[in-house]
């Protein structure tokens, strides 16, 4: 049997993607890289937007107008979320895996229907690991779920509340990744910053485990304002290990949007956190959710978030219009016109542009560390990233993948 794989949206939904490829692969099944060339059409869905869920529904349809005969497999949040999607076409899905069960696609493969497990029911941590060979950075999935319940979000009810990985676990997949010569690790998850409640624990309490390991960097997945305090940072500022790289959820810089949003921070701790930052690390790279016409957002409310984000000083913004998430409160609050969204989006990313080549102006005269990767067969160019996550191509002909290099910035075009 052929099956072709495609996953969508969050890191952790790639790496698990990578497992289902993993176990199909070594339970006899053959990857196809052609959907007209498969006999099963797996999905790895993403739900956190409602162009997710377009995007889903047109990728199992354009399936099956290709490819007739195809099994097509619905799995990921879309899935798990299935009651919650009223327009949500299921015509084009002969089997729906959730969340709990896509890592042990092999036992439902063969199967058609409905197999979707209640995921708030589900307290411990799955503990599956898989090391891509193609990867320079592994991905080290240690939490899983989230227990905030943000105004806009259906996410807790596609990954169900937070589970923490074991230090344990953790440590071994990491000494995994050093014996196959990987220098990098980034440690993700749903809601990383929630890691080891379960265990009367905190993220700092895994760093420093992880501190005491050979890999070389590590980076940390996205994390909100009141998740990074004192101690954090000051661990953080004096390790030869971290890499100076911070994304922030911050999802507005408006105190009362953040209100709406349901988030327990305000602008003042966004912006004094976002100073402390800049000041324990040498030239930070720091990144930010922003999303923009959320319900309620009224000009001078857009304004007080844009004028928060030149304050800070970004490296960069990733912003995105709010998306209706049935079945959220969020969702039966006054909404604001599509076009006020994108043209408030359009501020903000004319802004990133703006921020993020200031940053790049900054680290020109700069040495930097750089790891680097994979060699594009179009360009023959290596593809490099320094600490602060600043990108850089260069031609060589000697064989450096999985290297550490210092450079000066100066004599490369940063990305």
């Amino acid at each position: 049997m052929k099956f072709y794989l495609k996953s969508l949206g969050c890191k952790q939904n790639a790496l698990e993607g990578q497992i289902i490829q993993n176990e199909l692969i070594n339970k006899g099944y053959i990857e196809v890289s052609d959907i007209k060339e498969a006999d099963i059409y797996i999905l790895n869905s993403c739900s956190v937007t409602s162009h997710s869920d377009s995007q889903t529904n047109y990728l199992l349809n354009h399936a099956k107008k290709i490819n007739p005969s195809v099994k097509t497999v619905l799995t990921g949040c879309c899935a798990q979320t299935y009651k919650l999607h009223k327009d949500f076409n299921y015509s084009d899905i002969d089997l729906i895996i959730g969340n709990t069960e896509k890592t042990n696609i092999a036992d439902y493969i063969k199967k058609s229907g409905l197999f979707v497990q209640d995921i708030m029911e589900k307290k411990i941590f799955e503990n599956k690991f898989l090391i891509n060979p193609s990867s320079t950075r592994v991905n080290i999935k240690i939490q899983d779920g989230c227990n905030n319940r943000c105004s806009y979000c259906i996410i807790p009810y596609a990954r169900g509340n937070s589970r923490s990985n074991t230090i344990e676990n953790v440590i071994e997949q990491i000494n995994l990744v050093v014996k196959k010569n990987i220098k990098e690790i980034v440690l993700t998850g749903i809601h990383i910053g929630q890691w080891g409640l379960e265990f009367n624990k905190t993220l700092l309490d895994l760093l420093k485990e992880v501190e005491k390991t050979s890999v070389a960097r590590y980076r940390l997945g996205s994390l909100y304002v009141n998740e990074i305090n004192d101690d954090m940072i000051n661990f953080l500022s004096e390790s030869k290990k971290f890499c100076p790289h911070f994304h922030l959820s911050l999802q507005s810089m408006c105190d009362k949007t953040l209100k709406n949003m349901n988030r327990f921070y305000n602008t003042e701790d966004e912006l004094k956190l976002i100073e402390k930052l800049h000041n324990a690390f040498e030239m930070p790279y720091l990144g930010c959710d922003i999303i923009v016409g959320f319900p309620f957002e009224d000009d001078n409310d857009f304004k007080i978030t844009f004028e928060n984000l030149k304050q800070a000083k970004m490296s960069s913004i990733h912003c995105f219009p709010y998306s209706i998430r049935e079945n959220t409160p969020a969702g039966k609050m006054p909404q604001v016109k599509d076009s006020i969204k994108t043209e408030r989006m359009q501020k903000i990313m004319k802004l990133s542009e703006e921020l993020h080549k200031d940053f790049l102006e900054k680290n020109k005269t700069r040495k930097e560390e750089i790891l680097i990767q994979k060699k594009s067969p179009k360009t023959g160019l290596y593809s490099a990233v320094t600490r602060n996550y600043i990108k850089i191509h260069f031609r060589s002909d000697e064989n450096l993948r999985h290297t550490l290099k210092e450079v000066c910035l100066r004599d490369y075009e940063l990305e």
